[in-house]
């Protein structure tokens, strides 16, 4: 679930309904509005699912429901699409894991999205996706940016293809991460500011501040101090989320692994 998680055949009430609330980093309110499909319709289980392991990755918490939640959607799991899609999320729990240093899983992250490639159709809507999962243990667990750079620059075309327009924006924010990293600062500061722009449009509050502080990096001051006052106020907003963002609302300093 990388956009609003919606598709053609979903309820628009019910979908606009879980964006809000994920949107606020309201993911157990989000989650709990689909439970009732959770045990038996594959896709409200992903979904699930996928609320539930961004919550771990946003706050460093629930990490027992996401995975009860993942144990449910493997269980329903009917087709190879449909199971790809859920080794994909297995993958990207165990990726927050590892991250977090919650417990070292790197090794279950890159199983799992191998599995993910191998069951999902070559055009397969999930793969973009998966793509991102793998370019972001490429970059921040492996520390391999060529590899990255490979792995986001299909998800990036694929989520064009799709539309997708919140996988978009990690993408344009991941590739401009790798371009900073290069001392690349005009690609740099132009991906970032698509991220941003992105998820204003979008109104995704929970991710705006983590892309506040992204193109902070790439500007001048008295500009980059003016994101990250703007960065530092959502957070607040938000109660303290993404928690893992806290060490860059300071002066600049040493700087850490982005985390989505």
């Amino acid at each position: 679930m990388s956009g609003s998680g919606t598709t053609a055949d979903d309820d628009p009430p019910l979908q606009t309904a879980v964006w809000r609330l994920r949107s606020r980093a309201c993911w157990t309110d989000a989650a709990a509005l689909l439970e009732d499909d959770a045990g038996t319709v594959p896709a409200a289980a992903l979904q699930r699912t996928a609320l539930l392991t961004e919550r771990c990755l946003y706050t460093g918490q629930g990490w027992t429901e996401a995975e009860d939640a993942l144990r449910t959607a493997e269980a329903v799991a009917r087709s190879d699409d449909e199971r790809g899609a859920a080794a994909s999320e297995r993958g990207h729990l165990a990726y927050a894991s590892t991250l977090l240093a919650v417990r070292d899983r790197a090794d279950e992250a890159s199983v799992a999205l191998s599995r993910s490639a191998a069951l999902l159709a070559p055009a397969s809507p999930a793969r973009p996706l998966l793509d991102f999962r793998r370019g972001l243990i490429a970059q921040n667990i492996a520390e391999s940016p060529q590899a990255a750079r490979a792995a986001f620059r299909r998800a990036h075309a694929g989520a064009a293809n799709l539309g997708d327009e919140l996988l978009l924006s990690s993408t344009w924010r991941h590739l401009a991460a790798l371009a900073l990293r290069e001392g690349e600062l005009a690609e740099a500061r132009h991906g970032f500011a698509e991220s941003l722009r992105i998820r204003e449009e979008l109104g995704f509050l929970v991710g705006t501040a983590p892309a506040l502080i992204s193109l902070a990096e790439a500007a001048d001051e008295p500009e980059a101090a003016r994101l990250r006052a703007e960065a530092g106020r959502l957070f607040r907003l938000l109660g303290g989320v993404p928690t893992w963002l806290a060490p860059y609302l300071g002066p600049p300093a040493q700087r850490t692994a982005e985390a989505s």
